[in-house]
């Protein structure tokens, strides 16, 4: 064989595999933006107390992710792409949000077919969902729905906070934990305003009930 003709047919093999490779990756891109926008609406719809259809397009973004990362596991630059790690973070912080709300299992890597690095990201970032929710609790008077997100917040950066390891490994978790302390701190001062002007409130209603008996005595 020619030297000519051997590096001809190398080089069409590796434009072959780049041909392939670059039509798996615009078929990821197409994924992951259809993770994010469902990851987001469901997201919306658990704000809105309208938990069905958040799981209805949870399932979408997990179907997507399930595709998404069966086309791209063949390829590591692919697989370990921000794109796809960003989808997953999105899909974890989704899924943590409703969990949480609704008061069920939080659900693990494993359950969501994603990295970890994603998952804990996706962790720390549900917390600004948790903050959001916590405060329309608290114009409602649902304080103990308040407390109870609070100490959910509190537990996660607990836990975060003891992740030390390089960002590359860890998809910029140290960032993402310095977030949390920030919502959490903010929510907890927040509730804690809350619910001292609730005591003061029942302070003076106590006040004026006695005394509208007192005078109703004389």
């Amino acid at each position: 064989m020619s030297t000519q003709n051997e590096l001809e047919r190398t080089v069409e093999r590796i434009v072959a595999e780049m041909a392939d490779k670059n039509a798996c990756r615009d078929v990821a891109l197409k994924r992951s933006r259809e993770m994010i926008r469902s990851c987001a609406n469901s997201i919306r719809a658990t704000h809105r107390h309208e938990f069905d259809a958040a799981r209805e397009l949870l399932d979408a973004a997990k179907a997507a992710s399930a595709a998404m990362h069966a086309d791209v596991r063949q390829y590591s630059e692919l697989y370990y792409a921000g794109y796809v790690q960003d989808a997953a973070k999105e899909l974890a912080e989704a899924a943590i949000t409703l969990a949480v709300i609704t008061e069920q299992d939080i659900p693990t890597p494993e359950t969501l077919q994603i990295e970890p690095a994603a998952w804990l990201n996706g962790l720390g970032e549900a917390t600004g969902e948790f903050r959001r929710f916590a405060l329309d609790a608290m114009r409602r008077d649902e304080l103990e729905t308040a407390e109870r997100l609070l100490e959910v917040m509190d537990d996660i950066y607990t836990w975060l906070v003891t992740i030390d390891f390089p960002d590359a490994l860890t998809g910029g978790l140290r960032r993402t934990t310095d977030l949390v302390r920030g919502v959490t701190e903010r929510t907890r001062g927040d509730l804690t305003t809350t619910l001292q002007e609730h005591k003061l409130q029942q302070a003076l209603a106590d006040f004026g009930r006695r005394l509208d008996s007192e005078t109703a005595r004389s």
